[in-house]
């Protein structure tokens, strides 16, 4: 499947990646540079304080508590075990301590009202002065999730039978949302594919650009879970350092544990699928139309990305500087 013709996008969180007129090579690669352009759109739903306000504000109080409501929401009122085998990569333990008691205190209904009205509280502010170029955007994305297709993807299909908001700004997250949501569910089949359970994907993560110890608290593991799940990838030849017991065989902790070309190869290939399987609205629109998405994208995605936390617990690729 070719892509020639579509403009190489950089992932474009400062004004200035958005370039144009270089030709990548495949639709995989615009499927990555896409997502790195309406990621942070959605990702104002978990980092900013107007989307941690409104779910405050409807009576959930603590971050995990609105983050499962918020995101399982479309799905109805499901169990942890439904929560838990959606969002892939987080303990069900730890999506037990919020789910299903969050529906007692919220109905999804009332969850995705307070999502919807954060989520554009924040982009309100972030794109101030870009209205008329937000609504642009919005109306380029939905044509982008018009091309989706559904099939094994539940958290997604659950997104797209959402009622699409009147207002801009919430067309245009809800647009990004979709598509993200999208993404990730190919994710987890890749990871589910490769033989990859949720422990191990965040532990062979952070063996590359993130940090066991900011991640391994907000994804709810054990020690002994993430133990267990080093020693199963260094049994797959992927990490070195690893004890019989799953722990650094020396006495620096992880940081001196490394990921072989194996386990380099291993997630590639993983990211790669995930492109593959995300690159289908793309190639359907064709090179012009995906362009000028891009195009309209860059700034706002710049906007968003200002607020964002890097390096990304949700795996965007830090921002270069400009100069």
């Amino acid at each position: 499947m070719s892509n020639k013709g579509y403009p190489a996008v950089e992932p474009a969180y400062p004004p200035a990646y958005f370039r144009g007129g270089v030709v990548v090579a495949d639709a995989a690669s615009t499927a990555r540079t896409m997502w790195t352009l309406f990621e942070p759109v959605h990702a104002v739903t978990y980092f900013t304080a107007d989307s941690r306000s409104a779910y405050e504000q409807a009576g959930l109080r603590g971050f995990w508590r609105g983050y499962f409501a918020g995101r399982a929401a479309p799905l109805g009122a499901v169990n942890a075990a439904v929560v838990a085998a959606s969002f892939f990569n987080f303990a069900p333990a730890f999506v037990g301590r919020a789910i299903p008691g969050v529906w007692e205190l919220i109905t999804p209904e009332e969850a995705l009202r307070a999502r919807l009205e954060g989520a554009t509280a924040a982009l309100r502010g972030l794109l101030a002065g870009q209205e008329s170029e937000a609504a642009a955007a919005a109306d380029l994305l939905w044509r982008a999730v018009g091309e989706l297709d559904f099939p094994g993807r539940v958290l997604s299909a659950a997104n797209a039978t959402l009622p699409v908001p009147q207002d801009a700004l919430g067309r245009l997250w809800q647009a990004a949302t979709v598509l993200r949501e999208h993404r990730g569910d190919g994710h987890f089949a890749a990871l589910a594919a490769a033989g990859i359970d949720g422990c191990e994907a965040v532990a062979l993560r952070c063996l590359m650009d993130l940090s066991r110890e900011n991640m391994q608290p907000v994804r709810g593991w054990t020690d002994e879970a993430w133990d267990d799940a080093l020693a199963r990838l260094a049994a797959r030849g992927w990490v070195d350092g690893v004890s019989g017991d799953g722990r650094d065989g020396g006495d620096g902790g992880d940081s001196v544990l490394t990921l072989t070309g194996a386990g380099r190869e291993a997630h590639a290939a993983v990211e790669n699928a995930t492109d593959w399987a995300a690159a289908r609205p793309w190639a359907k629109l064709g090179p012009e139309v995906t362009a000028e998405i891009a195009a309209a994208l860059a700034p706002i995605s710049a906007a968003c990305a200002s607020v964002l936390p890097f390096p990304s617990p949700i795996g965007l690729p830090t921002p270069r500087a400009t100069g």
